[in-house]
Parts: C-alpha cells; sequence; structure tokens
C-alpha cells in the first residue's frame, strides 16, 4: 500500500455549509411540506463565495432525512425542506459553470429510524429480507425505542442504525445512489462522515466504484482520531479532516505558543518525520461539530487576521466555514449543535450579526488575499514545509515546490519583534503584500509588526 493521494483537489478552496441551519429549515421533517427554496437562495450567494476566494463548496447532510441530516431517510433525493432533485440539478449546473466544485455529505455508516429497510424490520422482525442490512440485530431484546429488536446504533446513538457495509445489497443500494449523484447532477467528490468507524473493505470499493465513473472524484473522509494514512492512501480515500492540526492553528496564536503549531507541523508534514506530508488533508478552523474559532480566542480583533492567514499557509487543503469569514461567534450546547448550525440574514447585513469588536467586513478582504495567493502560487498548494524558525511568540516557516520558496512570517507579540533568519546570501525576496524587497542580509534582522504575518516569495 502507498501511503500517498492523488493532488486533485489541491487547489481547492472549500466554502463549507449546513444547509438546514443555514437555510432555517424545519428541525423535524414532516414528509409532507412543499419543496423548499435552499437552493435558490444559495445560488445568489455564489459570486460573493467566489469574490471570497473559494472555488469549491461543501454541503453538510442534503439527502432526505428525519431530523439534522445525519439521520438518513433517502439516499436518493434532497431533503424536503431544502428543496427537491430539479432544484439542486439547477443549482449544481449553475455552480459549476461559476467554476465550482460540488461535495456532498455521504452518510453512508447509519441511517435513521425511518430509513425503509429499518422500516421493514420493525414490521417483519426475523422474516425481513433487510434483516442483515444491519450491525448486531438481537431479537432477543428489546431496543430502548420499544422495537423487539435491539441493534447498534453509532457511537451508542439509537436513532442513528449503523448498517453492515459488508452487506452486498447494502453497497449496492449507496453505490446505486452515487452513480446517481455522479451521472445526474455531475457531482465532483463526497466527505465520508463517520469514515474513522467505516470497514476499510468498504472504503476500498467506494474508490474504486467512484473513480471507475469519474476518474478525478474526490473522497474525504471525517476522522477524528488516529493514523491518518490508514484512510488516506492510494487504496481507499483520498483526504481526511485535519483534526490533529486545526485546534494549534489558533491555540498556538491564542496562547503565545508557537511551540504547539510548530511540533504539530513538523509531525505532520515535516521533512523528514512528517506522517502526512505527501497527503492534501482538509483544514479548518471551525465546522458544524466544534465551537466557532471567534468565539475560542480572547482576541478576534487582532488574531483572527493571524490565525487565517496560517491556515492558507500551512500544507493542506483550507476551508472556510459559513459565517465565520465575519467572525461569527457561536458554542455547542450542553444537548445541542443548533448555535453551531445557525441561519443567518442575508449576508449583506453580516456587521448586524457578527459584531466581534472589529471591522467584520475587513476580514473577508482579508481572507480573499490570503486565497489569491493560495490560488496563484503553485508553492501554496503543492510545496513541503520546513521550518525555519519558532520561540514562543513569533514563527517562520518556508514552502517549497521546484524551484520556487515561499517564506511564512508570524509575530503573535503584543509588540514589534526582530527575527534572526539565515537565508541564503545570494537570494532576495518580494513581500507579497507589501510588494517591498528584502535582501538575504536584511532577513537576518527583519523586524515584523504586532500581529502580523508577512508572505516573502524567493525572486
Amino acid at each position: 500500500m502507498e501511503f500517498f493521494t492523488n493532488n486533485i483537489f489541491a487547489d481547492k478552496i472549500f466554502y463549507h455549509v449546513y444547509p438546514l441551519g443555514l437555510g432555517n429549515c424545519p428541525r423535524n421533517n414532516d414528509y409532507h411540506q412543499e419543496a423548499g427554496n435552499f437552493f435558490e437562495f444559495f445560488a445568489t450567494e455564489l459570486d460573493r463565495i467566489k469574490n471570497l476566494g473559494c472555488n469549491a463548496i461543501y454541503f453538510g447532510p442534503i439527502f432526505e432525512s428525519c431530523c439534522h441530516g445525519y439521520d438518513t431517510l433517502d439516499y436518493y433525493y434532497i431533503d424536503r425542506r431544502l428543496g427537491n432533485n430539479q432544484k439542486f440539478k439547477d443549482f449544481c449546473r449553475m455552480a459549476h459553470e461559476k467554476g465550482f466544485a460540488i461535495v456532498l455529505d455521504g452518510v453512508f455508516n447509519h441511517t435513521g429510524r425511518e430509513f425503509f429497510a429499518f422500516k421493514d424490520i420493525q414490521k417483519n422482525g426475523q422474516n425481513s429480507q433487510y434483516k442483515d442490512w444491519y450491525l448486531n440485530l438481537n431479537f432477543n431484546q428489546c431496543s430502548n425505542y420499544g422495537d423487539c429488536f435491539d441493534y447498534e446504533g453509532w457511537a451508542g446513538c439509537k436513532d442513528l442504525v449503523k448498517l453492515n457495509l459488508l452487506n452486498e445489497d447494502v453497497q449496492n443500494h449507496i453505490f446505486g445512489a452515487v452513480k446517481f449523484w455522479i451521472e445526474e447532477f455531475k457531482i465532483d467528490g463526497l466527505r465520508l462522515d463517520a469514515a474513522d468507524v467505516i470497514d476499510g473493505e468498504f472504503l476500498k470499493k467506494l474508490g474504486n466504484f467512484c473513480r471507475g465513473l469519474k476518474k478525478n472524484f474526490w473522497l474525504m473522509g471525517e476522522v477524528v482520531h488516529g493514523d491518518y494514512n490508514n484512510w488516506c492512501n492510494s487504496e481507499k480515500i483520498d483526504s481526511v479532516t485535519n483534526y490533529q492540526l486545526y485546534s494549534a492553528l489558533y491555540s498556538s496564536v491564542d496562547n503565545f505558543n508557537f511551540y504547539e503549531l510548530a511540533f504539530n507541523l513538523n509531525r505532520e508534514f515535516g521533512q523528514k518525520e512528517g506522517l502526512y506530508k505527501y497527503a492534501p488533508l482538509y483544514n479548518f478552523l471551525d465546522n458544524h461539530d466544534v465551537n466557532r474559532v471567534a468565539s475560542v480566542i480572547k482576541n478576534p480583533e487582532k488574531q483572527l487576521y493571524m490565525i487565517y492567514a496560517l491556515l492558507f499557509a500551512v500544507p493542506g487543503i483550507p476551508s472556510v466555514y459559513y459565517g465565520s469569514e465575519y467572525g461569527l461567534k457561536g458554542k455547542r450546547g450542553a444537548y445541542d449543535d443548533f448555535e453551531l448550525r445557525p441561519s443567518l440574514p442575508p449576508f449583506s447585513e453580516v456587521p448586524d450579526f457578527a459584531k466581534p469588536n472589529f471591522n467584520s467586513a475587513f476580514l473577508p478582504l482579508a481572507i480573499k488575499q490570503f486565497a489569491d495567493l493560495r490560488s496563484n502560487f503553485d508553492v501554496l498548494k503543492y510545496g513541503d514545509y520546513q521550518e525555519k524558525f519558532v520561540s514562543n511568540r513569533q514563527f517562520a516557516f518556508s514552502r517549497n515546490y521546484k524551484d520556487q520558496q515561499l517564506l511564512v512570517i508570524c509575530n503573535c507579540d503584543t509588540q514589534t519583534a526582530s527575527i534572526a533568519l539565515h537565508m541564503d546570501c545570494c537570494s532576495n525576496y518580494e513581500d507579497l503584500i507589501s510588494h517591498k524587497y528584502y535582501s538575504a542580509k536584511d532577513m537576518e534582522n527583519f523586524e515584523i509588526r504586532s500581529f502580523d504575518v508577512r508572505f516573502l516569495k524567493r525572486c
């Protein structure tokens, strides 16, 4: 097995949306309402999202479901609270024309209790033709829902019934749905929910099946713990959620401890010991499951600029979670995630709902600046990683690709600092933001302002 993946999405910058939340949809599906208008609304946001610098959209679950989207009811239909298949097809055509890749949430580890196969087991018990579709059914014990059998739920959640993904009929049903979405809607990839507990043989078959239909189809798995090489390799999927890095991107700045970030980057991407230096991992600062970054740092006004700069500067594929580009705040509740997955007023009114004590129009411009740098310089998309300097409050590293080198220099201190960088004596550097030039001699005492980040390209 080869521990590297191809770079088909290394040029992507994601905009991540949780549609049922953004669309202000009813929290429970009544299965009778008319098709919603989410995709018509979201189509009006595409130009703004493109101007932000994003060229890929990752939709949280959009298949027909019972409640929150991860309790699937039907893999072949759009959730009626969002719209219908034709509305989504029209949206995909428009988004592709504007240059976006479309990635959907593939919730294949489990279904909701209203899924047709589970309903048949409830009705027919051991005589159901679908009794082998789910794991660990026990007809000698009742479930806590009062069913005449028990079963395995994802992470103990009995509203999420764990599928037997090695069952051939289950595979045919899921693969048929994937084929439908690829051929009819031209989707470009899937994010595999709960990939860390999905059987590896299923992932291999799914990868082969998808790439047989569309050569550059992208598969990314939700993996929280473990060795990413177990999933992200040439036999299975292309990328995973980089939970091992995400908190270090902001906590190192928030706690004045760049050693934390440097350790994680060396562990993952270092030239010698890097575990995932060939893998374009999916990087993020927040998402539908974790607290918004603006809610967990002490000084969003000063820190968000640097934190987003790092997101776009380190190896991997960057993703922006809807609303966070304006400093939107939100934390997980004791029993729900509603605050992480809100509906929003028109984005033109963003300052009214963000209010993070700084001009919320500034952060999108900064993100666009970082996205443009990444889009225009292959070294940020494909380059390796090398640490150049680290202290508690200052950090410098280089990205290197072919004959290109780009230095990223950070200062999270409350005052201006000087950093000693010993570079090739024959090299000169251009600051890609200020367009000022520096010699190797200048780099020996490089001065950088408080909470600033510089991108210097070797000339």
